[in-house]
This record gives structure tokens, sequence and C-alpha cells, in this order.
């Protein structure tokens, strides 16, 4: 029996929007304020999702319960699959030593905590997020950090703001790719509209991130670097968008990051070696900056080239894994050799229609411009899965590396050890990330934004900085919203290619605060329990650059009207 979402449950919108975020208030409040344990405070937020969906917005219990195990599974896969492996990788890398060693290599060339953030942080966080996305980046940029010396709040965090500017481009330029599907308008277009926003702040991210972390004073002693490292990223995402389409921007955009950084500390280097507080390079000095003669006095001990790159290979073979696995041919030959190994019982089935929840579930108008039946289908397919490509980097590693399979088993056990509770939490966050969604009261906070009028260029990127706060992903905040910001443009004038474009360039931004992060983020450094304290340590920064994001999309939509593609 088909039910259809009903937006005003309450006969008021904003009344009705205040109830739809009891859910969002309840999670983030217990994990912000009242310190609940991450699981705990997802499930609280699940039963009361799931209690507005079903006595307030009336969806059928029996199918709000068989939502909330659609979001858990795909909580599971692809989401934990791609966490778990990660963190294998990671944890190969120090179990075998090879960590100490990349961790000398980035010192050699550059000590500076403020440059290793630029580098691992931003560029090299980018250069994952256009290969794979959903996370992968946040995980790898996080324990890396960790392996480097920064303490736990400040990796994630860190890794966090990081991952902004490139999340609209991800795993390939998916986003923007479901955003056109999504409302009918031009993929080149849409590519190129984010690519006049987006490389905006990621000039002013670099500066942001090392601020953050250093301060006014430690940023300004980095500016050069800080500048080259945005500026360079900048450009080619640009350009790449402008004339390339959204596939390669991240992964063009990042390598040229990468390498522009590298050649400037070839010819410059800060003043001094700037430390965390509890940080002590020496006996006689204190916390924060340190004269660059007392950092080369306890430098590490050179690397030879041959262990240099040896302790690099599980990374470039990660690197090389994920963006090979992301690329659309290897992804539909991998789709498939598995739907080849099902039919002859060696795999389960690719994917699957959920039942009493598969095409039951009508959007209907202002959201959509006729009912449309809402899909649910689930993916098995391990092989093309993000994850996969994780974990065989991980086992290709270890040949490399001539580690026994049993202690590779033994180290793989060890990291499925380590997320047991944050796979639970995953799972149960996107839970409740599906419940809002198939129920409506996601949208119903979307049209409160959407009714705003003539301001309604300021609130279109801060609508989807809520859609993917709310699901985790620019893309399901595109789909979610990509319409609907289509549909309120028409109806003030303003044109739809900014409206749908800014809802991807807004929703960067919500991407640190998003409940799939956060966990991440805590189990890459360390910190399962204690994400409380990573979301108050991200989330002013989260909400402050979508505000700016408001301001530029008010900008273009007043004053440069011309600036939207033809």
């Amino acid at each position: 029996m088909n039910w259809s979402q009903v937006y005003t449950p309450l006969g008021n919108l904003y009344l009705s929007a205040v109830v739809a975020a009891i859910p969002v208030v309840v999670l983030l409040g217990a994990l912000a304020f009242f310190h609940v344990k991450a699981h705990l405070a997802a499930l609280l937020g699940l039963l009361c999702a799931l209690a507005i969906a079903i006595g307030v917005y009336g969806m059928p219990a029996k199918m709000a319960g068989v939502t909330a195990l659609y979001g858990a599974a795909f909580g599971l896969l692809p989401i934990g699959w791609i966490i778990l492996n990660a963190i294998f990788v990671y944890d190969l890398t120090v179990e075998t030593g090879k960590f100490e060693v990349a961790k000398h290599t980035i010192a050699g060339l550059a000590s500076d905590r403020r440059i290793q953030v630029l580098l691992i942080g931003f560029a090299f966080g980018a250069f994952i997020e256009g290969a794979a996305g959903f996370g992968t980046p946040v995980a790898i940029s996080a324990a890396m950090l960790i392996g480097l010396g920064f303490r736990p709040l400040p990796a994630a965090g860190l890794a966090l703001i990081g991952n902004t500017a490139p999340v609209a481009y991800g795993a390939l330029g998916t986003p923007v790719i479901t955003l056109a599907k999504v409302t009918g308008l031009d993929v080149n277009l849409l590519s190129a509209m984010v690519g006049r926003q987006l490389p905006f702040f990621s000039v002013i991210v670099p500066f942001w991130l090392v601020w953050a972390m250093a301060g006014f004073k430690g940023m300004k002693e980095v500016w050069p670097a800080c500048l080259v490292a945005g500026v360079s990223f900048a450009i080619p995402q640009y350009l790449v968008s402008n004339h390339f389409g959204p596939s390669l921007v991240d992964i063009v955009a990042a390598a040229v990051s990468i390498g522009a950084t590298y050649v400037l500390l070839r010819f410059w280097q800060p003043p001094s070696i700037w430390r965390f507080p509890d940080e002590r390079e020496d006996a006689r000095l204190g916390a924060g900056a340190v004269p660059r003669s007392v950092g080369a006095a306890s430098a590490q001990p050179a690397v030879s080239t041959k262990d240099g790159w040896l302790a690099w290979m599980p990374w470039i073979v990660l690197s090389v894994c994920v963006f090979v696995w992301g690329l659309p041919d290897v992804k539909a030959w991998l789709g498939n050799l598995h739907t080849s190994m099902y039919k002859l019982h060696l795999a389960p089935k690719p994917a699957f229609e959920i039942p009493g929840l598969h095409n039951l579930v009508m959007r209907v108008p202002p959201v959509v411009k006729k009912p449309t039946a809402e899909g649910a289908i689930y993916s098995l397919n391990v092989l093309q899965a993000t994850g996969t490509a994780l974990l065989l980097s991980g086992i290709v590693s270890g040949i490399f590396l001539k580690v026994s399979p049993g202690r590779l088993a033994r180290i793989y056990l060890h990291a499925l050890k380590r997320v047991r509770f944050s796979l639970l939490t995953i799972a149960a966050m996107l839970a409740l990330g599906f419940t809002t969604r198939y129920s409506g009261s996601d949208t119903t906070m979307g049209l409160a934004f959407a009714s705003t009028g003539a301001l309604f260029p300021f609130f279109s990127p801060m609508l989807g900085w809520l859609g993917v706060a709310l699901t985790g992903s620019d893309t399901s905040s595109n789909v979610l919203f990509g319409n609907l910001q289509v549909v309120s443009a028409q109806q003030i004038g303003m044109n739809p290619i900014l409206a749908a474009a800014a809802n991807s360039s807004g929703g960067v931004m919500g991407k640190m605060i998003d409940a799939q992060s956060i966990v991440v983020a805590g189990v890459a450094t360390g910190q399962q329990g204690h994400e409380g304290p990573i979301l108050r340590y991200v989330f002013w920064h989260s909400l402050v650059l979508a505000c700016l994001v408001g301001v530029l999309v008010l900008v273009q939509s007043l004053f440069f009207p011309g600036i939207v593609p033809h």
C-alpha cells in the first residue's frame, strides 16, 4: 500500500519544522552538551525520529521500522566497510613500523604542524575525497595526523575542517552528477556554477584551517604556504569544473596543490617551528613557536630514499586502488563480475528492492513536480564498494611488506575490534537519517528554509548545509533538496542553476558536523565515546563557513547574475 508524505502535519509549516527538528536536536544536544556516548545518542535520536514519523507524520509503523533497518544496513555497507578497512591499512603501517618512517619523511619536508595539516588535512585529504568520498578522507587524514603526533581532538577536528571545499566533487563528481539527474539540469552547467563558488573557499580554507589550530599569529607566519596551497587548488578546481566537467576536479586540483606546496617548501620555510602546547622539542623551550635552529638540532634521523618509498607504499597503493575503483568503466566491470558470480551461486544478489518500502513512499508537490515514488534498493555489491579497494590495498601492502597471512589476519581482527561500537553508532545514525528522509520530516525543515522569499539566495546554501548535516552526504542532500531548490528558485525569479549549485556548495560546509563524519573522525583518532568534544570543536566553523557561502550566493544572485553559466 502506498503512503504519501505530508509536509505540514500540524497545519503550520514552522510548527511542523520545529517538531521535525527534535531528533536532530536530541542527537546533537546529547553529544555536545550531555556527553552521552555516540551510539546511545544515536539510538535516542532514532527513537525520537521513529516516534515523530509514526505519531506526527502518520507513517505506517511497519514501514518506519523497515526504513530504519534499511538505513542501518546502509551504515554498515558501504560506510562501515570503508571505515573498517581504512583503519586496517593504518594499523598495518603502524604495526610494521612504516608509519614512523613515513612520519620522518614528512617531518624532513616540514616539521611544522601547520604545514603538515595543509599537506595532509587539506591537500591529501582532498585527493582521497575526489577518488572515494563517503568518509574515507576523514578516516585516512585523521589517522595520519595522529601518527604524525597530533593530539586526538585537533587531529579529528582539523581533518573535518579540511574536508570541505572538495566535497561537492567527491567520488569522481558523484554529488554534482546526481544533482543533475535529480533536477534535470545540465551537468556541465551545474559543474561550472559550483566551480564559480567553491574556489573562493578553496583559498580561504587553508588559512582557516591553520587559524583554527594555531591562532591568527600562527597563521600569519605561514601565509605563503596557505596561499600557495589554496590558490593552486582553486585555479585547477575552476578550470577543470568549467571546461572538463565534474569527474576529475578534486583529483587534478589536489595533485597540483600538493606539488605546488612541495615546490614552495624547497625554497621557503616558516621562520619558526610551531608545536602544540603540550609538545616540547627541548627541555629549555615551552609551547608554541620554536626557533628554527633548535628545531633543526633535534631533527629526526635521515631516511633513505628506498625506506621512504617503502613506508609510503601502502598509501600510494591505497590512492591508486581507490582512484581505479572509482572509474566508471571499472565500476561497471566489477558490477558485471559480481553478477556473474551471483549466477554461479558464488556471491549474494548484487542488489535487491527493500520489501515493504521500495516505491511505496510517495514524494508530493511542491518538493517534486508530480507525485513520485521513492525507491529503496540496497546494494550488496561488495566488489564495487570503496571499502573493498581499501581492503585490497591493505592485502597488497602486506605482501610488499612481507607480513605473514596470520599476522595480517590478526591486524585485521584488531581493527575490527577497535571499530565495533563505532559500526553500531553509524548504523543507528544512518537509520535516523533514513527515517527522517522517508517520513518527510527533513523535507519539512527544507520547506521552512525555502519559504524565506527574497532572502532565499542566502538560505539556499543553508538548505544544502542542513541536508548534509542530516544525511552525511552531499550526494544525499542533493537528492533530498535539489528539486526543492529549483522549484523555490522559480517561484522567486532566481536562476535555477544558481540555486541548485548552491545546495551542493553550501552542503560541503555541513560535512564536518554530520554524525557520520564525527564518528569516522572519532574512530580514526581513538576517541570512540568522545564524539561530543569533536562536534563542539567544529560546529561554529561549519556554521560560519556555511553563512559565508550564503552571502556569496546572495551577492551573485543580486549583483552578478551574469556569472551563471549558460
